[in-house]
C-alpha cells in the first residue's frame, strides 16, 4: 500500500493546528477548537522566542497582530495561508513545496486585488493630481475673487443624511452603514468627497476645510471601505461574507462591476503594413492629461509623410523635421538612417520634396505647415484672434502632434528624435517584413481598470462642476446692490449633486459618455452575477476587449502564445464573443502607474548619456543602444547588458518599484523601460548561477509566518515579470529543467489556468474544448453563493440544499476557497447503458438518492414595491383585507390584517402580496380643492404573484429608501427536487439532462450493496476524450477508501499508479471496475462496470422554468397574432424553416391552418370592381354594394395593404373564382 500522504481528520489534530478547526462538525467543535487555538498559540509564541537569527522577523506590532489574530477566533484558520497536508514540523522539499508561495501571494494580492489596487491608487493619488492640474476658479466680473483648491480626499462611507461638514461640531466620523444595509435598502454605498480650499470673501481670504463636493461610490474591500482590514468575526457581525472577493460597487442596491477593458497601449510606436495598398505606417496614440490624439508616419510610393487629424494633407517628413529645427540635411539623414547605406538610400529620396517645395529654413517649414492646419478654435469675445501661420504651426508641432513628448522652451530636439525614430522603424520594416508589429501581442496591450475609468469620469464631472460654479459666481457678482458679503461656500455645496449623480449614473447604466475625452462607451459596468461563488469570482477576473463581435475576425480571437501565464487558455465563452472575452490567470497582477521621474534619473546615474547631447552619427553606431522610458527616447548606452543587469539588481533590492519592467530589443537596438499602468505581469522565482534563490530556509520562514510574499519580493527571491520582459528571459518550468542560461523558474505550472478553469480535476487529460465548456458551466452551477446568503434579498438566488466539497480537489480549489462555498455533490456513478432512457447524454437518477436530497435546490425570488410620497403630500397606502362572508376573498387569501403577505404562507398565481393603493390624482394642487390631502380617492393597485407555480413566502422586509419612500420587499422560496429534464454536468464539460428517475429496486448494485446515484451512458467518453473524468473517478474511489481528499491539480495531482495500488490494497480492481448485479432480473451483469464517485453540478437550467404550451391566449394588438414568449403566455411559432418542410410535404391544409386559421384569421369585404376593401357590405369607392365579396385573409395581409396605402402605394386585390363556372357548352 502506498504511504498515506494526505491525512485529514482527527488523526493529526496535534500536527495540524491550522486545519483542525474547519474539519469537524460544530457539535464536537468546542474541544477541538480550543485545542486548535492553544496549539496555534503555542506555535506562535514559541515562534517569537526562537526565531532563528538568520531569517528576518516581522516588526513587533505585526507579530503581535498575528498572534492576537490566531487566538481571537477559531474561524481565522479559514483565511490564513494554509499548507494543507503539511504540519509546521514536516520536512521541506524545495522542488515540491515552492507552491507555498501561492497562498502567500493570494493573501497579499488576492484574486481581485487588481481592482482594489487600482481604486486605491485613484482615491489616494489620481484625485489629487486632477485637482492640482487646475486648482483655480477665477471670476470674469471681479478680478479680486478666486477659489483655490488645496487638498482633496475621500471620507468614510456614510448615509446621505449623515454627510455633514467636517468643521461642524456635530460631525461624526463613525457611520454605522454597512454594504449589506445598502443592498437591502437600495442605497448607494458611497463616501463624501471632501476638499480643503481658500477663497476670498470681501477683502479677506478664508480657508475652509472638509467641504463635501459630492459622493463617490466606494469599492468594497478597498482602503476606504468599512470592511478593510477587518477580522472574520467583525465581518460576520456586519452580515458580510468573509470569503466575498469585494472589488465591486453597490449603486441603488445592485452590485456593479467595472470590467477590465483591454486596449492597445498608448504612447508606443506600432508599425503596421497594409498589403493591399502597399503602405507601411508607424502609428502612435499620444495620451496625456490635456489631449489624446493619434499620429502616423506613412511610407507611400517610397516617400515618408506625417499624418495627423489637425493637418489638412500629409506633410513630407523632411519638412516636419526642418520645422523641428533639424535644418542640416546631413544631420537629418543621420538621425533617421544612421551610417547604414541601405537606409540612407531609402531616405535620400525625401529631400527631393523639400527642394521642389523650396523649403530650406525652419521658418519656411513652419509657414508651410501652418498653411495646412485645420483651424478649429472657438471665436473669442473680440472676434477671431488673428494668428499667423508660424504661430499656428509652432503650437501644432509643439503640443498637438505626438503630444506625449514634452517640449520645453521651444526645444524641439526630443520630438525630432521621436519622429526620426518612427521613420527609421518604417524604413526598417520595409527591408525586413518581420519587424512589423503584431497588434494582438499581449505586450502591446494595456488593461484599463476601474481606477482609470473612474479617474476620467471624475475629471470630466469635476471640470463641469467648476464651470457651473464660475457661472453662478459671476451671476451673483454682477448684481450691484448686494446687501451682504458674498460667500462662495453655499454655492459649492449646492452644486455637489452634479458629481454624485454623474458618478452614480455612469456606474448604474455603464455608459461612459465623456465629451472632453471623446469617449463614448457602453457596457463598461455589469451586474455582478451571483449564480454561484465561482460566477462572482469569474466575473471579477474577466477582461473584455473593444472589438465588435459581429465581424468574423480570427486575429484577436486566437490564443496568443504571449498570453502564457497571463490569461487563462481555457476560460472564454463560446459563440460570438469567443476569444474576445478573456479571463486573467491565477497569479496575474495588473500594474498601476509609477512615477517616471526617479527612473529617468536612475538611468543617467547608471552611466547612460542623455540622448539630446548625442549627434545623429553616434546614435546608431554599431553597439550603441537607445534607452526608451514609456516609449520616449531619453538616453544612449554602449553597454546594454551591463545596464540591464545593474537596473535589475536595483529592482530586486527594492530600490525601484517591483512593477517597473526593463528589456532589450536587439532588432531595434534599444532598451525599453516601462513604468506605465495596465501592463499584465506575474511573479516568477529568480534563478542565479543555475540555482533557484527560493531555498528551504526561506520556505521554512514562510511556513512559520516570519516572512510573507512582500518580503520575498524585497529580498529579490521573487520578482514580477511582464510580457515583454518574459520574452527576454529563459524560464524553467520545473527545478530539474534549470541550466546555466536559465533566468527564472515558474512558481507552479498550474497557475497558467484561471480561477474558474482551476476547478477542473486533471484538465491536462481532457480535450481542450471540454475544459472551455466546463468554464462556462461552472458559473451556472447551483451551490452556496456566500456565507451571508440568507441575509440577502436578491432578485434571483439559487441555493443547493446540501452542497459538498469535491472528493478530488485541486490546489486552485483550496486557494480560492471553493471548498468553503462549493456548488455540487459527489455522486456514485456507474458508467453503463441502462434502459434507453440514457441516450444522447441523458442521465438515469436513483429515486432513493433524490428522496434523500441529491440535487435538491431552493429558488429564492424577490418582489419589491415602494410607497411613494407625491408633491402635494399625498402618498400611496396599503389597504386591509377584503372580506366576503367573514372570510378573505380568494385573491387576498395570503394577506395579513395589515395588507402585506403573511410569512410562511403559500402564494399561488393571481394572489395579492401587497394590497397597495395609489391616490387618484397625485399631482393635484391642495389649494384648488381646498381640502386636506387625506381625503383623496385611492385607486387600488394590488401587487400580484404572477408565476405559474406556487411558492412560499420566506421573508418580508419593510424599510425606507434614502429619499423617504417606504420600501417593501418580499422574498419567496421554492424547493425543487430534480425531475426529468433538469440539467446536470460533471466538471469536464459533460452535460446531460435527467432522462428517467428509476426506482432503487430496479438499479444495479455491487456485491457490497452499493447502488449508484447516477448512471451515465458510456458513449459520452469516446468522441469527447474526457480522460480526466475517468481519472477523477479512480482517484475519488481511492480517496474514499483511504479517507483522504485526493488532488487532480493540472500538470500534477495524485498519480494513477498510487490510486490503483490503493484500490488493490482495499480489495478492489485496479481499474475501478466492479462486479454488478442487475436490479431487475437479479442476474450478474455480463461485464464489469466502471463505478465510483464523480462530482456533479446541478445547473440553473431547470425544466420547471422552461416548460411552456398554449391552446388559446393573448394576442398582440397591432398584428392580432399570438404574443411571443413564455412570460407573456405566447404561442409556439411555426417559423420559416418549418414552413419550408410543410411545403416540401405538400401539406397545404396544415399550412393554411397553422399560418392563418390558428393565428390571425380575419374576415374582410372586398369589392370585385375596384379591388379595394369595403366594410359591412358596402364599397365606399364605387358607392355600391353589388360586387362585394366576403373573404378570409390573414390580418397581417390586410394590415400590409393599409400600410402601403398610407405610403401612397395603391394595392388592388384582384379576385378569381376558386371553382370557375363551367363553360356554356358543358351542362
Amino acid at each position: 500500500m502506498p504511504p498515506r500522504k494526505r491525512q485529514d481528520g482527527p488523526i493529526e489534530v496535534q500536527k495540524q493546528p491550522k486545519q483542525a478547526a474547519t474539519k469537524f462538525p460544530v457539535t464536537k467543535g468546542k474541544t477541538i477548537q480550543s485545542m486548535h487555538t492553544e496549539v496555534a498559540g503555542k506555535a506562535e509564541t514559541s515562534k517569537i522566542k526562537t526565531a532563528p537569527p538568520d531569517v528576518h522577523t516581522k516588526s513587533e506590532d505585526s507579530r503581535k497582530r498575528s498572534t492576537e489574530h490566531h487566538q481571537s477566533d477559531g474561524f481565522g484558520a479559514l483565511l490564513e495561508p494554509f499548507y494543507y497536508d503539511k504540519s509546521l514540523t514536516a520536512p521541506i522539499d524545495c522542488a515540491k513545496d515552492k507552491w507555498n508561495l501561492l497562498p502567500a501571494f493570494l493573501k497579499v494580492k488576492g484574486l481581485v486585488k487588481q481592482h482594489i489596487d487600482s481604486f486605491n491608487h485613484f482615491v489616494d493619488v489620481e484625485l489629487q493630481k486632477i485637482i492640482d492640474a487646475d486648482p483655480w476658479i477665477m471670476s470674469d466680473v471681479d478680478p479680486s475673487f478666486y477659489i483655490k483648491y488645496q487638498k482633496i480626499y475621500v471620507g468614510r462611507p456614510c448615509r446621505i443624511d449623515e454627510a455633514q461638514y467636517q468643521d461642524d461640531k456635530s460631525f461624526k466620523d463613525d457611520s454605522s452603514v454597512t454594504p449589506n444595509e445598502c443592498r437591502l435598502r437600495d442605497m448607494t454605498y458611497a463616501a463624501p468627497i471632501l476638499v480643503d480650499f481658500i477663497y476670498t470673501k470681501g477683502r479677506n481670504v478664508y480657508k475652509r476645510k472638509g467641504l463635501s463636493i459630492g459622493r463617490m461610490p466606494i469599492m468594497l474591500r478597498s482602503s476606504k471601505c468599512v470592511l478593510a482590514n477587518r477580522s472574520e468575526i467583525e465581518m460576520c457581525a456586519m452580515d458580510e461574507c468573509p470569503l466575498d472577493p469585494g472589488g465591486y460597487f453597490i449603486v441603488n442596491g445592485t452590485e456593479k462591476v467595472i470590467l477590465v477593458q483591454e486596449q492597445l497601449s498608448k504612447n508606443r510606436v506600432i508599425v503596421e503594413a497594409d498589403t493591399r495598398k502597399g503602405l507601411i505606417s508607424a502609428s502612435v496614440t499620444s495620451s496625456t492629461h490635456e489631449r489624446k490624439s493619434k499620429s502616423y508616419v506613412v511610407l507611400k510610393k517610397d516617400r515618408l509623410y506625417v499624418k495627423h487629424n489637425i493637418l489638412n494633407e500629409d506633410v513630407p517628413i523632411a519638412v516636419l523635421l526642418k520645422a523641428m529645427g533639424v535644418t542640416s540635411d546631413h544631420e537629418m539623414l543621420l538621425l533617421v538612417a544612421g551610417a547604414g547605406s541601405a537606409l540612407q538610400d531609402d531616405f535620400a529620396i525625401n529631400f527631393e520634396e523639400t527642394i521642389s517645395l523650396g523649403i530650406y529654413t525652419q521658418q519656411q517649414a513652419l509657414e508651410y505647415i501652418g498653411a495646412r492646419i485645420k483651424i478649429t478654435r472657438k471665436p473669442t469675445a473680440f472676434g477671431m484672434s488673428r494668428r499667423n501661420h508660424v504661430q499656428e504651426a509652432l503650437e501644432a508641432v509643439g503640443s498637438v502632434i505626438i503630444a506625449h513628448v514634452p517640449i520645453e522652451n521651444l526645444n524641439f530636439r526630443p520630438k525630432a528624435l521621436y519622429v526620426a525614430h518612427m521613420a527609421r522603424r518604417v524604413l526598417m520594416a520595409k527591408h525586413n517584413p518581420n519587424l512589423i508589429d503584431d497588434r494582438d501581442y499581449v505586450g502591446n496591450k494595456r488593461l484599463e481598470l476601474a481606477g482609470q475609468l473612474l479617474s476620467l469620469l471624475f475629471e470630466d464631472l469635476f471640470k463641469k462642476y467648476n464651470y457651473d460654479i464660475k457661472l453662478n459666481v459671476d451671476k451673483v457678482l454682477r448684481k450691484n446692490a448686494r446687501t451682504e458679503l458674498f460667500d462662495a461656500a453655499p454655492i459649492m455645496s449646492g452644486h455637489a449633486n452634479h458629481i454624485t449623480q454623474g458618478m452614480n449614473r455612469a456606474i448604474a447604466t455603464g455608459n461612459w459618455n465623456l465629451k472632453r475625452f471623446r469617449m463614448d462607451r457602453a457596457g463598461v459596468t455589469h451586474v455582478l452575477s451571483r449564480l454561484s461563488y465561482i460566477a462572482a469570482l469569474g466575473m471579477m477576473t474577466r477582461v473584455t476587449s473593444q472589438f465588435e463581435k459581429t465581424r468574423k475576425i480570427s486575429g484577436p480571437r486566437a490564443l496568443q502564445p504571449s498570453s502564457f501565464g497571463m490569461l487563462c487558455p481555457a476560460d472564454t465563452p463560446e459563440g460570438e464573443s469567443c476569444g474576445l472575452v478573456k479571463n486573467l490567470a491565477l497569479l496575474t497582477h495588473i500594474t498601476t502607474d509609477d512615477e517616471e521621474g526617479p527612473v529617468r534619473q536612475l538611468v543617467f546615474m547608471l552611466g547612460a548619456e542623455d540622448v539630446l547631447t548625442v549627434g545623429g552619427g553616434q546614435l546608431y553606431q554599431k553597439g550603441s543602444y537607445v534607452i526608451f522610458t514609456n516609449g520616449t527616447p531619453i538616453a544612449v548606452t554602449r553597454h546594454p547588458k551591463q545596464f540591464l543587469l545593474a537596473f535589475r539588481r536595483l529592482r530586486r533590492s527594492g530600490r525601484v518599484s517591483e512593477f517597473v519592467s526593463i528589456f532589450i530589443n536587439h532588432h531595434h537596438s534599444a532598451v525599453y523601460i516601462a513604468t506605465d499602468e495596465g501592463r499584465i505581469c506575474r511573479p516568477l522565482i529568480v534563478v542565479e548561477n543555475g540555482h533557484s534563490k527560493c531555498t528551504k530556509r526561506y520556505l521554512k520562514s514562510l511556513r512559520r509566518g516570519t516572512m510573507d510574499f512582500d518580503d520575498f519580493l524585497a529580498r529579490g527571491i521573487v520578482e514580477y515579470v511582464d510580457v515583454n520582459e518574459e520574452n527576454d528571459s529563459n524560464i524553467a518550468m520545473y527545478e530539474s529543467d534549470i541550466n546555466s542560461t536559465t533566468t527564472h523558474l515558474e512558481i507552479e505550472p498550474f497557475t497558467i489556468l484561471g480561477a474558474v478553469a482551476g476547478l477542473i480535476p486533471y484538465p491536462h487529460h481532457n480535450q481542450s474544448p471540454r475544459n472551455t465548456y466546463q468554464c462556462a458551466m461552472g458559473k451556472q452551477a447551483i451551490g452556496a453563493i456566500a456565507n451571508n446568503q440568507f441575509h440577502r434579498i436578491d432578485t434571483l438566488l439559487y441555493l443547493m440544499v446540501y452542497p459538498q466539497k469535491p472528493l478530488v480537489k485541486t490546489r486552485t480549489i483550496e486557494l480560492i476557497k471553493y471548498d468553503k462555498l462549493p456548488a455540487g455533490q459527489n455522486a456514485v456513478v456507474a458508467v453503463m447503458s441502462y434502459s434507453g432512457y440514457d441516450i444522447e447524454d441523458a442521465l438515469v437518477l436513483n429515486k432513493a438518492s433524490v428522496d434523500r436530497g441529491f440535487g435538491r435546490c431552493q429558488v429564492l425570488r424577490k418582489y419589491m414595491t415602494q410607497l411613494k410620497i407625491y408633491a402635494n403630500n399625498s402618498k400611496d397606502m396599503i389597504q386591509g383585507v377584503e372580506r366576503q362572508n367573514d372570510a378573505p376573498i380568494k385573491k387576498h387569501a395570503a394577506l395579513d390584517e395589515d395588507g402585506i403577505v403573511h410569512v410562511g404562507d403559500k402564494l399561488s398565481v393571481g394572489e395579492v402580496w401587497v394590497n397597495k393603493a395609489v391616490p387618484e390624482n397625485p399631482n393635484a394642487n391642495r389649494l384648488e380643492n381646498g381640502s386636506d390631502p387625506g381625503s383623496h380617492l385611492f385607486v387600488p393597485q394590488p401587487q400580484l404573484y404572477r408565476l405559474p407555480d406556487p411558492s412560499y413566502v420566506d421573508k418580508v422586509m419593510i424599510s425606507e429608501t434614502e429619499n423617504g419612500n417606504q420600501l417593501i420587499k418580499c422574498q419567496t422560496r421554492q424547493t425543487r427536487a430534480p425531475e426529468v429534464g433538469d440539467k446536470f454536468s460533471s466538471r469536464h464539460g459533460q452535460k446531460g439532462v435527467v432522462g428517467i428517475i428509476a426506482e432503487q429496486a430496479d438499479m444495479p448494485f455491487t456485491d457490497e450493496g452499493i447502488v449508484p446515484d447516477v448512471i451515465m451512458n458510456p458513449h459520452g467518453f469516446p468522441s469527447r476524450m474526457t480522460v480526466g473524468k475517468m481519472l477523477e473517478l479512480v482517484s475519488g474511489k481511492a480517496g474514499v477508501l483511504n479517507g483522504n481528499f485526493e488532488y487532480g491539480t493540472a500538470f500534477g495531482g495524485s498519480r494513477l499508479e498510487d490510486m490503483s495500488a490503493a484500490l488493490v490494497d482495499h480489495g478492489f480492481n485496479y481499474s475501478g471496475k466492479d462486479y454488478m448485479t442487475s436490479g431487475i432480473t437479479g442476474e450478474p451483469m455480463p461485464a464489469y462496470v466502471f463505478t465510483g464517485p464523480i462530482y456533479y453540478q446541478k445547473l440553473k437550467h431547470m425544466v420547471q422554468d422552461k416548460m411552456h404550451s398554449r391552446a388559446r391566449g393573448p394576442r398582440a394588438i397591432l398584428t392580432r397574432q399570438p404574443t411571443e414568449g413564455r412570460s407573456r403566455d405566447g404561442g409556439l411559432r411555426l417559423g420559416e424553416m418549418e414552413r419550408d418542410c410543410l411545403i416540401a410535404y405538400g401539406a397545404s391544409q396544415l399550412l393554411l391552418e397553422r399560418l392563418m386559421l390558428s393565428s390571425d384569421k380575419h374576415e374582410v369585404d372586398i369589392c370585385e370592381e375596384c379591388g379595394f376593401m369595403g366594410y359591412s357590405g358596402w364599397c365606399q369607392r364605387c358607392k355600391s354594394s353589388g360586387a362585394i365579396v366576403r373573404m378570409v385573409i390573414p390580418y397581417a395581409a390586410k394590415l400590409l395593404v393599409q400600410e402601403l396605402f398610407s405610403m401612397n402605394i395603391m394595392t388592388r386585390l384582384r379576385l378569381e373564382d376558386e371553382f370557375p363556372a363551367a363553360k356554356s357548352g358543358m351542362r
